[in-house]
This record gives structure tokens, sequence and C-alpha cells, in this order.
């Protein structure tokens, strides 16, 4: 059983499965906070370990008009004040090294954005902290090709590592998840995350925006939970349509106990099997 350590709190993975959930990207206080409470309240009551996610800015929106958030400095504030009020732990991405320090200071997760991966000098950095890093596979990579970047982030001394599985570009505006990767991820020693809501989605699918498929959603997770992998990733809104960032290819708030349920329910069976 792998452990890491995740600000204040030691993650034991290889049990029962955690979850990282939030909405896309920071839409407002008021909503990043309400996002926040409700969550910490589905955990609590489910009995699960929570991390939650936000982005401070989407710096890789489809469009140059598509919203990106608060920015770093009011961003990590609101983040902070989420952590205060749900008592969860947070994660949000960098996008270059000159925002490590300042995230460092207040995330208990540091994700290096899928498209970013491959960034040596950003890997390393936001490892350097000792901080947990969420090391998102890229949709252009082999999971193979992930062990190169985990000893990048390994290089620095740093432990408290994570791979997230997020898909593999298929053609035009499609990914296609091949679930052998979670085998071969594994394989690298680190706990390892299925970002299912982002596996749904279409990349620039609607021209000036990314589209998506969340109605398979459910049927991706339950054949994850068969596979045993450690933790789960949904981006999670109270109302997809009306979402800022991501939208089209988010969890409904409303559906997520039930989900995290059939999870727990389908891991459960797996390890009488076992």
């Amino acid at each position: 059983m792998v452990t890491v350590k995740i600000g204040s709190t030691l993650l034991q993975c290889g049990s029962k499965p955690f979850f990282i959930a939030g909405p896309c990207v920071i839409e407002s206080e008021k909503h990043c906070l309400k996002m926040a409470e409700r969550l910490a309240e589905c955990a609590a009551r489910l009995k699960v370990q929570l991390i939650f996610k936000a982005s401070y800015d989407k710096a890789n929106r489809t469009s140059l008009d598509s919203y990106r958030g608060p920015g770093m400095e009011e961003g990590l504030r609101i983040l902070e004040k989420a952590r205060e009020v749900s008592g969860l732990p947070v994660l949000s991405d960098v996008h270059e090294t000159s925002q490590v320090p300042a995230a460092a200071d207040v995330l208990d997760v540091i994700q290096i954005p899928a498209f970013l991966c491959r960034q040596t000098d950003l890997v390393k950095a936001a490892a350097a902290t000792g901080r947990c890093v969420n090391l998102k596979k890229g949709q252009f990579l082999s999971p193979q090709e992930m062990g190169k970047v985990v000893e990048k982030a390994r290089s620095t001394g740093n432990k408290n590592i994570l791979l997230t599985e997020r898909g593999s570009s298929f053609g035009y505006n499609n990914l296609v998840v091949d679930f052998r990767s979670f085998v071969i991820l594994r394989s690298f020693g680190q706990p390892v995350i299925f970002d299912v809501t982002h596996s749904v989605q279409s990349p620039g699918g609607q021209g000036d925006r990314s589209g998506g498929d969340p109605q398979f959603i459910p049927y991706l997770a339950r054949a994850a939970a068969a596979i045993g992998v450690d933790g789960f990733f949904f981006e999670v809104h109270d109302n997809p349509p009306k979402a800022l960032s991501d939208g089209a290819n988010a969890l409904n708030l409303k559906a997520f106990p039930k989900l995290v349920q059939e999870i727990l329910t389908i891991r459960n069976s797996v390890r009488r099997i076992k």
C-alpha cells in the first residue's frame, strides 16, 4: 500500500479509492466556496477522502475569448478560503515555473496539466517544493512514456506523486481511454487516478470551445472501479450547462454521490473476488 502526503493528511492508496472533484475553473468566490462545502458534505456522508479542485487560470482554453478564471493571486486566496470553510485539501494547476512558489504556499496538491507534462523545468520545480504533485498524462503520450515524467519528479527527492490518466487523442476532437494504461501506470509505483470527465471531452469539438459526451461518465467510472484504480477525478458543477469552462463534459453535482456509491460497491465486489 502506497502512502502519499497531501498537506497534513496521509492518503492511504490501495484499498478504498479517493476522489478529486470540483468545478473546472473558479467562477466566483461564492460559487467556489459553495461547491467546496457541498462536496465536503458528500465526502463526509460517504466516508471517502476528497480533494477539492478548481483552476485559478485556464491558460489552455480553446478561444482567446474564453473565460480563464480570476488569476493566480485572487484564485489562490479563494482556494485558501475554500480549504478553511470545507476542511478539504485543495488542488490547482500551474502553467509556468514562476507560478510554482506562490502555488506551493497555498495548494496541497500542485497539478501539472496534461499538455505540459513533458516540460522538465515545470515538473521539477513543482516536485522540488515537496508538495504532492499530480502528473496528468498527456493526450499525446503512451502510458509507458509517463515513466520518464515520473523520473523527472522523483529526481528532486519528492515521492508524493500522483499519476492521472485522461484519455488519448483519437483523431480530431476525440479522446479514447485505453484501459491497459492503468495497469502500465501502476507499474511505476505511484497511485493512479482516472480523470473521468476529461476523458469524455471533445477537445475543440464545438469550434470555439470543447464539447463532450457526459452520458458516458458513469460507464467509464464503473469500468475503472472494476480495474481498481486508486482515485477518481471528476469536474463537478451544480449547473453544467451554465458552467464557464468544460460544462459540456462535467458531472452534475446531484449525480456525484450516487456515482461515488456505485464505485465503492464495485470496488468492494472486486476485493471479495480477489
